[in-house]
């Protein structure tokens, strides 16, 4: 999907535990899922949909004592924005889009069904977000000083605890803001998250390496090398494509 990462706070609800992995273990390859939460049962779900308010809601439909239309119910207007039912059975279909499911998966279902549902899934998030104003600079306080720092001439940022680092040039600068926050202004163009803790600027990528241990790093301009996780590195070579194109 195009733009700034989604920050997807998904959760995924069965009373079999080989399912909800197997869930899980795809979500967790996506870049746009920040965050997964699994529940083994309907009445552990309401707790921690009412606590947590994910965005994305995997659901199954039979489980014992309170199934997934009954957690539906019982939620109200707690219900999260995205829900997708999963089940084995087909016969369930038209009542779940009556509930208000996004889709339907029959178990067992292969990666492109999977993906063709969370695309739609976060499409629907997506349009649902308010869009924040971009920033072109960044201003810096330090020891009575105030620096003003043009957000195209950053190379790469960091988190650091609470804070950020902005690496511009041979300078390195601290920023009290965290990664997130500070990611949700910036250029959906420039900025991509290459790690948990690192965005880069695209236009100061010169390549992608494999390290020869088995993991991959980001090359800049200015001779950094950044380690690249797996769960992004497929949203990184869109991007970069993307960018080439543009040139």
């Amino acid at each position: 999907m195009e733009g700034k990462a989604l920050h997807i706070r998904a959760m995924v609800v069965d009373d079999e535990s080989p399912a909800r992995s197997n869930v899980v273990s795809v979500l967790r390859t996506d870049a746009d899922v920040e965050s997964i939460i699994e529940c083994g049962s309907g009445e552990e779900a309401l707790e921690q949909i009412r606590l947590t308010k994910p965005d994305l809601l995997y659901l199954d439909v039979q489980m014992p004592e309170c199934d997934g239309f009954d957690v539906i119910e019982l939620l109200g207007r707690d219900v999260p924005p995205a829900v997708i039912f999963v089940t084995a059975f087909d016969e369930y279909a038209v009542r779940a889009f009556e509930a208000g499911a996004l889709d339907y998966l029959l178990k067992p279902f292969d990666d492109a069904r999977f993906n063709k549902a969370l695309a739609r899934a976060k499409e629907k998030l997506a349009l649902q977000r308010p869009r924040s104003p971009e920033i072109e600079r960044l201003i810096i306080k330090s020891a009575g000083r105030v620096l003003v720092i043009k957000v195209q001439d950053v190379d790469w940022i960091e988190a650091a605890n609470y804070y950020v680092l902005l690496h511009v040039g041979s300078s390195t600068h601290l920023l009290r803001r965290s990664l997130t926050e500070l990611e949700g202004s910036l250029g959906s163009d420039t900025f991509c998250r290459v790690h948990r803790s690192t965005l880069v600027n695209l236009r100061r990528v010169s390549g992608i390496e494999f390290d020869g241990a088995g993991e991959y790093e980001v090359l800049l301009d200015s001779g950094a090398r950044l380690k690249l996780s797996r769960r992004y590195r497929q949203e990184l070579k869109r991007r970069l494509s993307g960018l080439s194109s543009e040139r």
